[in-house]
C-alpha cells in the first residue's frame, strides 16, 4: 500500500481520484473509512453498511463516468462514502461540518449525483428501470446502474424490478452487494440461492439473476478494489441488462460492528474501542421504553397463551425484540424480511385461522403496505392486531422516515379499529383487549416519547366501540388530547384552570370512528381543541370538526403539518403547531372571548 497520506480534503469530485493508482485508491479506502469511523462513533448513523461499501463506492465512481453515468442507490444508508466523493467531504472530516448532510442520498444536497431522496427499501431498480428506460427514449448510451443490497431483494417491489429490468434489452447493470445480513439476519428462500452462489464462487445453479434473464458476474472479495474494478469494467457500456454480484463484508474495519452487525447496523454515539454507547445510561439504569413495555408483555402473554404469534418485517431490534427475546418467543417470533406487503398479509392469514398474530412495526414502513390492509385485512374483517412503533413527533426525523402519517392513512379505512393509548396502563390493556376479541382488525398506536405511568388512567372493559373517556368536566372549553398528546391538553387545562376556567378534559381512545354521544355534548360549548400527533389533513381532529359543522361551538384542529420536514428539531416544530400546553391554553381563551 502507498503509505502516503491521502489529503481528503482535496477530493471534490470523482474526477480527483480516477488518475490514481490501485496502491492509492486503497490508501484512500482506508483513510475514508478512518473519517467515517470517527464522525460515527461521534454522531451516529448507519455504521455497519457505510464501512461495508466504501471499496464498492470507490470503484464504481472510479470506472464509471458520474455523473454522466447514472448511480441508483437503494435504501441510501450505505452511502456516506458516495457522498465524500462527491463534493461533500468536509462534512466527514472535519467535525463543525458533521452536521451538514443527511444520512441518505438528497437532491437537495447534490442534484447531479443523489437523483433520490431514498429512505425505503426495494426501490432501486424500479428507479432506475425508469431512467434506464428514459435514456432510451431519449437516445442516450450513459450506463445506468441499480445498487442494492441482499436484504432489499427480500421486498416485493425488488423483484418486480428484477423481473422488468431485464426485459429492458439494454444497458441496465444491477450491483447486488450481497453481505448476508438484513438489519438483523436475512429470512426468506433467495437466501439460500445467495449462499450457494457464495459458495461455489458464483457458479451455482440454479442461479436466481440468469433465471430472470440477467448476465452475470460475481466478485468473492467484495472489498478488494483490484477485483470491484475488473468487474466494473467489464459491464461498463454493456448492451444487455447484467448483475454484478459482490460479496462484502457489513462493518468491515470496525472490529466490533463486525462481531456484532445487528446491533451496529445503526448506532447512536458509541466507543470506537469497546462500542459502548455514549449516551447510554449505565447497566441496570437505562430508561424503560415503549418497546421494552411492549416486548416483556407480550412475552408474558405468549407463554400462557399458545395463539399468540408475533411478526415483523425486518426489524425485530426497533420494536423490542434483539436476539435473546426472538429466542425466548421461538418459532412464534417471525421476521418475514424487509417486506411489510407480505408481513400484513400473512397476518391476515394466521388471523383467518384462529391465531393471534401481532405485527408489530414501525409507522413509516406500514406505509408499503397500505393496500393490504384495505384489502387483505380490513374488507376481509379479519381480527388481526397491528402494534405501531416509533409514531408521530417523537419518532424518526428524517423526511424519508416521518411517522406522523399513520393516523391519516389508517384512521380513514373502514373496518379498522385504530386505538391511541396514552400511557401505559392504557397500551398494555388495548394490546389485551385487541388479542383476546376476534370481531375485528385492531390498529394500536404505541405512544411516542418517554414511557408514562398513570395509574388515575381510565381502563375500558371493551374498545369495539368508540367511548370517549371525560377525566375532567367542565363547560365552555373542551379539551381533546388523542393518544400521548393527551397529556399536552391536561398541562393547558391546569393552566386555563389557574386563569378561572373549567375547561372539559377528553381522552378519545378512538380514531377511527367518533363517540358521537359524548361531542354532542359539546355543541353548545364556545371552543372544542384537537390536539393529536399526526398531521391535521385527513387526521382525527377534522373528523370532529366536520361532525360538530353546524353546532355552536368552534373547532380547532391542532396537529403536524402535512410536509415531508427533514430533520426537524421536535420542540421546535410542537412550538411551530401550537401545541405547547401554554399556546393551547392561550388559543382556548382566545376562541371563548369571542
Amino acid at each position: 500500500m502507498n503509505s502516503k497520506p491521502i489529503d481528503l480534503d482535496s477530493i471534490h469530485s470523482p474526477a480527483d481520484i480516477r488518475s490514481m493508482s490501485i496502491d492509492e485508491l486503497t490508501q484512500l479506502a482506508a483513510e475514508m473509512r478512518t473519517a467515517l469511523m470517527r464522525k460515527l462513533s461521534a454522531r451516529g448513523g448507519h455504521v455497519g453498511p457505510n464501512l461495508g461499501m466504501v471499496e464498492a463506492i470507490i470503484a464504481l465512481h472510479y470506472v464509471f463516468d458520474t455523473p454522466t453515468d447514472k448511480i441508483v442507490f437503494d435504501v441510501s444508508h450505505q452511502t456516506y462514502p458516495h457522498k465524500m466523493l462527491t463534493g461533500r467531504m468536509q462534512a466527514f472530516t472535519d467535525p463543525a461540518h458533521y452536521g451538514d448532510v443527511t444520512g441518505f442520498t438528497a437532491p437537495e444536497e447534490s442534484p447531479e449525483y443523489d437523483l433520490f431522496s431514498i429512505g425505503h427499501t426495494s426501490t432501486s431498480l424500479a428507479l432506475a428501470s425508469g431512467i434506464a428506460k428514459a435514456r432510451d427514449i431519449r437516445g442516450g448510451h450513459e450506463n445506468v446502474v441499480a445498487v442494492i443490497g441482499d436484504a432489499s431483494l427480500g421486498g416485493g417491489e425488488a423483484f418486480e424490478g428484477l423481473n422488468y429490468g431485464s426485459t429492458l434489452g439494454t444497458n441496465f447493470i444491477v450491483v447486488v452487494n450481497d453481505n448476508d445480513m438484513s438489519i438483523a439476519e436475512n429470512h426468506g428462500g433467495i437466501y439460500a440461492d445467495l449462499r450457494l452462489l457464495r459458495n461455489s464462487n458464483g457458479t451455482a445453479e440454479p442461479n436466481l439473476f440468469r433465471s430472470f434473464g440477467y448476465g452475470y458476474r460475481y466478485v468473492h472479495y467484495g472489498n478488494n478494489l483490484r477485483s470491484l474494478i475488473e468487474a466494473f469494467r467489464a459491464v461498463k457500456d454493456i448492451d444487455h441488462p447484467v448483475v454484478v454480484h459482490i460479496n462484502t463484508m457489513k462493518g468491515l474495519g470496525l472490529p466490533v460492528a463486525e462481531a456484532d452487525k445487528e446491533k451496529f447496523h445503526y448506532n447512536g454515539p458509541f466507543d470506537l474501542k469497546t462500542g459502548a454507547s455514549l449516551h447510554e445510561a449505565p447497566a441496570g439504569e437505562q430508561a424503560e421504553d415503549y418497546t421494552d413495555v411492549f416486548a416483556n408483555h407480550i412475552l408474558d402473554r405468549m407463554a400462557t397463551n399458545p395463539l399468540i404469534t408475533v411478526l415483523t418485517a425486518g426489524t425485530p431490534g426497533a420494536v423490542g425484540f434483539p436476539p435473546e427475546r426472538r429466542r425466548e418467543a421461538g418459532r412464534r417470533f417471525i421476521d418475514v424480511g424487509i417486506a411489510e406487503q407480505m408481513a400484513v398479509g400473512m397476518t391476515a392469514g394466521l388471523a383467518k385461522e384462529g391465531v393471534r398474530p401481532v405485527f408489530a412495526v414501525v409507522s413509516t414502513f406500514l406505509q408499503r403496505a397500505y393496500d393490504q390492509l384495505s384489502q387483505d385485512v380490513a374488507i376481509n374483517g379479519q381480527p388481526a392486531v397491528f402494534e405501531v412503533f416509533h409514531t408521530g413527533v417523537f419518532g424518526m426525523n428524517d423526511e424519508t422516515h416521518l411517522g406522523f402519517f399513520d393516523i391519516a392513512m389508517i384512521s380513514n379505512i373502514p373496518g379498522i379499529n385504530f386505538l391511541a393509548p396514552t400511557c401505559r396502563q392504557e397500551f398494555l390493556a388495548m394490546t389485551d383487549w385487541a388479542i383476546k376479541q376476534t370481531s375485528q382488525p385492531v390498529v394500536v398506536r404505541v405512544p411516542g416519547g418517554a414511557v408514562v405511568d398513570d395509574a388515575s388512567c381510565a381502563i375500558a372493559e371493551d374498545y369495539s366501540k368508540p367511548s370517549y373517556s371525560v377525566t375532567r368536566q367542565g363547560k365552555g372549553i373542551a379539551l381533546i388530547g388523542a393518544g400521548n398528546f393527551y397529556y399536552r391538553m391536561a398541562e393547558a387545562a391546569d393552566i386555563l384552570k389557574e386563569k378561572g376556567y373549567e375547561p372539559t378534559l377528553i381522552n378519545p381512545r378512538c380514531l377511527s370512528a367518533l363517540d358521537t354521544e359524548t361531542l354532542d355534548s359539546l355543541r353548545d360549548y364556545d371552543i372544542v381543541i384537537t390536539a393529536e400527533d399526526g398531521i391535521v389533513d385527513g387526521g382525527f381532529g377534522q373528523k370532529v370538526a366536520a361532525y360538530l359543522g353546524e353546532a355552536r361551538t368552534k373547532v380547532l384542529a391542532l396537529g403536524l403539518p402535512k410536509e415531508f420536514p427533514n430533520r426537524y428539531r421536535a420542540d421546535e416544530m410542537i412550538k411551530m403547531c401550537g401545541l405547547e400546553p401554554s399556546q393551547i391554553a392561550d388559543a382556548a381563551i382566545a376562541a371563548s372571548a369571542r
